[in-house]
């Protein structure tokens, strides 16, 4: 039986081409940040200070090239509202995004595994 990332040799996506399906995956979703950015985002669209508020150890730096990044991609989208200072930036999933919910709720439900099995969960002031 052939694998489905073995149709072809290669996968192209915008512009870029990968090896297999789960390069080009995670390329996408991949890396410390961009995964725990779409979990934030999964149920309710959020401002940039929530998100930096919720992800607390992330810096201002990392979450904006993030965002940036998921936006390019097309997994979230970026609506400003005002044309004059303060404006409204909010961030939400876009219909391409939230095709990553299920998979999302897995990464959750086995990270959830894991800690009650091998580790525990902690409050971090208290730690």
């Amino acid at each position: 039986m052939i694998k489905t990332e073995c149709i072809a040799d290669h996968v192209k996506l915008n512009g870029k081409i990968y090896p297999c399906t789960v390069s080009m995956a995670m390329d996408l979703i991949g890396g410390k940040w961009k995964t725990v950015i779409l979990y934030h985002l999964k149920t309710n669209p959020k401002r940039y200070s929530e998100l930096l508020r919720e992800m607390q150890t992330v810096t201002e730096m990392t979450l904006s090239l993030q965002l940036k990044q998921l936006e390019k991609d097309g997994l979230i989208i970026r609506k400003v509202y005002g044309k004059k200072p303060p404006i409204k930036v909010i961030y939400s999933l876009t219909d391409f995004g939230k095709t990553l919910i299920p998979t999302l709720d897995a990464i959750l439900a086995w990270g959830n595994q894991i800690a009650e099995q091998s580790g525990s969960f902690a409050d971090p002031s208290k730690i």
